[in-house]
């Protein structure tokens, strides 16, 4: 989280130069890290893509304030919940709210770390389509997010749950607050329920849908996002799903139809239930 997009461009080329040198060893031990070092570089390249999107989607601080009031007229006519009500459940509880700024600063990148990283090791045959599902959601979140956005909280009737006691991840970056919708915070947090959910045999898999649920709760809470962000966020998530097992069934065809062999059953449509 400390990586200048700089940073993180120079440590993703680095990781992208040690995971191809090392695939080219016939070692099953060296291979085996050179996956993990190539799965590492493609976080890598889209938290420098997040970084850059924040960098750039400063265009007019007046356009993002219009767009997040335009989004809250939306919210009211759709009869949404209002944002400040849901922050009211937790504003007369300092530990509550102080708990809820730490989850969305923190939370968010180590449960997908975990996530990842057990579906590495223990599902690997479901790791790639997973993966790609998620590079895809997280780069067009990221392209949606050069068009700049207001949080609910940087305008006057909503609370700054963070500033307000001093747990604020911003850093004074005003363009990275800017970068409210779509929320991959909510995009990331439905893919991980979903999938422990869909995936895990264990009876602890309801831990991945109450991640989800928490994440939601939590960015609303905070002011960090609008209801709509969050819908946004998880609509990005459907159609990425649903293209990619697309792509994967269109190149099954292609390549069975050059070979003449007789396609291989389509992949089974997971996504619909995102």
């Amino acid at each position: 989280m400390m990586l200048s997009w700089q940073q993180a461009a120079v440590l993703s080329a680095g990781l992208g130069v040690v995971g191809g040198t090392l695939r080219v060893s016939r070692s099953p031990r060296v291979r085996a890290v050179a996956a993990f070092v190539t799965e590492s570089c493609i976080v890598a390249v889209l938290f420098t893509i997040w970084q850059l999107a924040a960098k750039l989607s400063l265009v007019s601080t007046d356009d993002a304030i219009g767009r997040a009031r335009w989004i809250e007229r939306l919210e009211r006519t759709l009869h949404l919940p209002n944002e400040r009500t849901v922050q009211n459940l937790i504003l007369g509880h300092a530990k509550v709210v102080q708990a809820a700024n730490l989850y969305y600063a923190i939370m968010h990148f180590t449960i997908m770390f975990v996530f990842l990283l057990w579906l590495f090791l223990r599902y690997r045959d479901r790791y790639s389509a997973v993966r790609t599902t998620l590079a895809m959601a997280t780069l067009s979140c990221l392209v949606i997010q050069f068009v700049p956005v207001a949080p609910p909280r940087l305008l006057g009737r909503y609370v700054d749950t963070a500033l307000a006691y001093g747990q604020s991840v911003y850093s004074g970056n005003f363009a990275d607050e800017l970068s409210a919708m779509p929320s991959v915070h909510v995009m990331w947090a439905v893919l991980i329920g979903w999938y422990v959910w869909r995936i895990s045999p264990s009876r602890w898999r309801w831990i991945g849908p109450l991640h989800a649920v928490v994440t939601i709760f939590v960015v609303v809470a905070t002011g960090n996002h609008w209801w709509m962000d969050g819908i946004v966020g998880v609509l990005v998530l459907i159609v990425c799903a649903w293209l990619r097992v697309g792509i994967v069934a269109a190149w099954k065809r292609l390549t069975a139809g050059r070979s003449g062999a007789i396609p291989a059953p389509a992949e089974e449509p997971e996504p619909a239930a995102v």
